[in-house]
């Protein structure tokens, strides 16, 4: 007769950790650790899974929806928008709204922010990209949703001014890789998690606690080099630097930033998108796209700056404030720096040629 000890399921996860599980032992161990919880993030990270799943099943099936038409507007950032940006935004502007958590939300399609009247007690601003990387969604080129949650201790309503601190008073940060899997990447502070959502019963389920970069990272670069003559000269010396090395580079660019990020954290290497003669400020936004990944890169032990200052500590000047960033192994973007350091103390050495190839 079989015994429970001589039954095995080698293909079956009998012990899943999905991610409510997940984010209630988090919150079990804050209480252990610290004497106090964080319920209320605990219904945001749940909410946000939620709206995960419904803005998964959208990508999955645009194209037979109708859509990835344009939905007849732009955001404050000069893009038009597609019918499932707006489907997203409003599915995640929805859910967080009735978590009755979140006070203000900052969105990329929205103007202004969005600021959760009626409640008593609502202490969490979320800020966050709903898709990103959609302009790429027609060829079937991944995308994800970024999203960054702060949180006030000294009030019982979150206000505006509470989203325009540094990215380093961020409470939580993740994304939502939407592929040939789903894939949410977490941190609430300490390490990044990762869940691939099952289909099978529709949970994200932990296939990756407490990640890190290898220590042994892969050489790639990932950046529209379409762009090179526009850098200043700090990033184009390090182009060149990476192309005069011995163990040659692998040059790897999606153009979602989630996907590139995501591929950055699971092998290495770096992703950079720097200011150039038509950004000059760079072109990604500080609040709902650097923040994020910057949190989850530094969790899984690398770096982001941009160029100069690590991104965590730069002060948002508005709600769509742009940088330039350069994310990914502590030793890469350390390079980067010692470039920008170099040019504005005027040490830069002049290249040979202006072409890059």
């Amino acid at each position: 007769m079989a015994t429970e000890e001589s039954i095995a399921f080698p293909e079956y996860n009998m012990d899943p950790v999905t991610l409510p599980r997940f984010i209630m032992e988090d919150d079990f161990e804050r209480r252990e650790k610290y004497g106090k919880t964080r319920t209320s993030l605990a219904f945001i990270l749940q909410g946000i899974g939620v709206a995960s799943k419904v803005v998964a099943n959208a990508v999955q099936n645009a194209g037979m929806q109708g859509l990835y038409a344009l939905g007849g507007q732009a955001n404050l950032s000069g893009e038009d928008q597609k019918k499932l940006d707006v489907l997203a935004n409003d599915v995640f502007i929805n859910v967080l709204r009735n978590t009755k958590k979140v006070r203000v939300m900052v969105s990329e399609e929205n103007d202004d922010a969005i600021i959760v009247e009626g409640l008593d007690h609502a202490r969490y601003c979320v800020v966050f990209d709903p898709l990103d990387g959609s302009s790429n969604i027609e060829c079937n080129v991944s995308v994800g949703t970024i999203f960054g949650i702060y949180h006030t201790a000294e009030k019982e309503l979150a206000e505006l001014e509470d989203c325009l601190h540094p990215g380093r008073e961020m409470v939580a940060a993740g994304y939502v890789l939407y592929s040939s899997s789903v894939v949410m990447a977490l941190s609430t502070g300490s390490g990044v998690h990762m869940f691939n959502l099952d289909p099978t019963f529709g949970e994200f389920v932990m296939t990756k606690r407490d990640w890190t970069i290898p220590p042994v990272p892969k050489r790639i670069y990932s950046c529209n080099t379409g762009n090179v003559q526009k850098w200043d000269e700090a990033t184009r010396a390090y182009l060149r630097w990476i192309k005069k090395q011995d163990a040659s580079y692998s040059a790897r660019y999606v153009g979602s930033m989630v996907s590139d990020v995501h591929r950055t954290i699971l092998y290495g290497g770096i992703f950079f998108y720097p200011a150039d003669t038509k950004n000059k400020k760079g072109k990604l936004r500080v609040l709902y796209e650097c923040f994020p990944m910057a949190y989850l890169v530094e969790a899984a032990g690398g770096a982001a700056s941009d160029g100069r200052t690590r991104i965590l500590d730069l002060v948002p000047e508005d709600l769509h404030a742009r940088s330039p960033i350069f994310l990914g192994t502590k030793a890469e973007v350390a390079k980067v720096e010692e470039f920008y350091k170099a040019m504005d103390e005027g040490t830069l050495e002049k290249p040979d040629t202006e072409l890059l190839v």
